[in-house]
């Protein structure tokens, strides 16, 4: 009997809960008998790439990877086949539709269905391809929580956890020192990670893109905290954060990105504090891709299991071009353009942003 071919590849930055997502994936396609499970290395690269690169998931190779960081099967933000990077002879980079080609490659494999886990921009790709053909079935996967079709990602609660335990550190050098830590987390255009952490830790300030800052009014806060007699004061700062008329702490990404670098706003403020007049010494720290390592947390590792039996059971609905989804507490699926449509900001009359003033904490509006 001639089994049926699904094939899993995880894209863009890795995230805690990858690796449980494919074990979920794996384990309850063998519960059919007639379905076989591969993996592509490296994004849509493993297709693309001659030779390919294509493992076969055996029980073996991911019994236990739910608690692992990272992805087994490899992952990079420089494989989308309808911007593909080529380097030219001269050592530039120019960006080609290698799509059609994929495509192409993709049938000759004969795979029934296609599960992309990744975050926006992969769920663009998977939207493009099921367009033209591909059985495709999306798995949102991001630490920064910005896809607005489900209502949280998994990943999001291990970056946090990560985030407070490093903010909880601060705290005691911060007091024995008398100085104001400035702490630099991830969440691109997005303040859910910097804000979660600022309420879980206790910050007096927390800075996100969402709601520009006036460094007058932050340092006023901090001047405040200071003359109440608490001699230190913490401030959560988003990468993508800025100050009222303020650009964007930015750099050019790597050869082959389309993405800007984000990263390094923490020492921008520290400098912005220090001319309007800060007088208490200032330290900075950028979490960086800490952040992204390590061992899931618990509610991250049940959420991309059961993120990844869902998955699958679209497979066997023939339910293609449907991301999975949580919504109110159930697993449920929305189509890949409804996925896509939207960037899941935070909204700065939400109940969490008034919850998070009524705790006291200054966002320098």
């Amino acid at each position: 009997m001639t089994k049926k071919k699904v094939l899993i590849l995880t894209g863009g930055g890795d995230c805690p809960g990858l690796n449980a997502v494919i074990r979920g994936i794996a384990k309850r396609a063998r519960k059919e008998k007639d379905w076989e499970v591969y993996g592509s290395v490296e994004a849509f690269n493993g297709v693309l790439n001659t030779p390919q690169e294509i493992l076969k998931m055996t029980s073996k190779l991911t019994a236990g990877i739910h608690v692992r960081g990272g992805t087994i099967l490899k992952t990079t933000n420089k494989a989308n086949p309808i911007k593909y990077p080529v380097e030219q002879p001269d050592g530039s980079v120019r960006f080609e539709d290698r799509s059609d080609e994929l495509v192409r490659k993709l049938k000759e494999l004969n795979f029934d269905a296609v599960i992309n886990i990744g975050g926006d921009g992969s769920q663009k790709i998977s939207k493009a391809l099921f367009d033209k053909g591909i059985p495709m079935i999306g798995v949102p996967k991001t630490i920064d929580n910005d896809l607005s079709a489900t209502d949280v990602t998994f990943g999001f609660q291990t970056a946090v956890q990560i985030a407070t335990d490093s903010f909880d550190k601060l705290v005691t050098t911060a007091e024995s020192h008398h100085r104001v830590m400035i702490m630099e987390v991830m969440g691109r255009d997005a303040g859910w990670i910097a804000l979660h952490t600022a309420i879980a830790g206790g910050s007096e300030i927390c800075l996100i893109p969402e709601i520009p800052y006036d460094i007058n009014k932050v340092l006023k806060r901090i001047e405040l905290r200071y003359k109440n007699g608490r001699g230190f004061a913490h401030i959560v700062i988003a990468e993508g954060a800025k100050a009222k008329e303020g650009i964007l702490v930015s750099r050019k990404g790597e050869k082959g990105s389309e993405h800007v670098r984000l990263g390094g706003v923490a020492y921008q403020l520290s400098q912005q504090l220090k001319e309007a007049g800060c007088k208490a010494e200032i330290r900075e720290t950028v979490l960086g891709h800490v952040q992204r390592g390590g061992s899931p947390v618990a509610f991250d590792r049940v959420l991309a299991s059961l993120f990844g039996v869902k998955a699958f059971e679209l497979v066997l609905e023939k339910a293609f071009g449907r991301m999975v989804a949580l919504r109110n507490n159930e697993i449920t699926s929305v189509t890949l353009e409804e996925a896509t449509q939207q960037y899941n900001f935070l909204n700065r009359d939400s109940y969490l942003v008034k919850a998070a003033k009524g705790l006291g904490i200054s966002f320098g509006d």
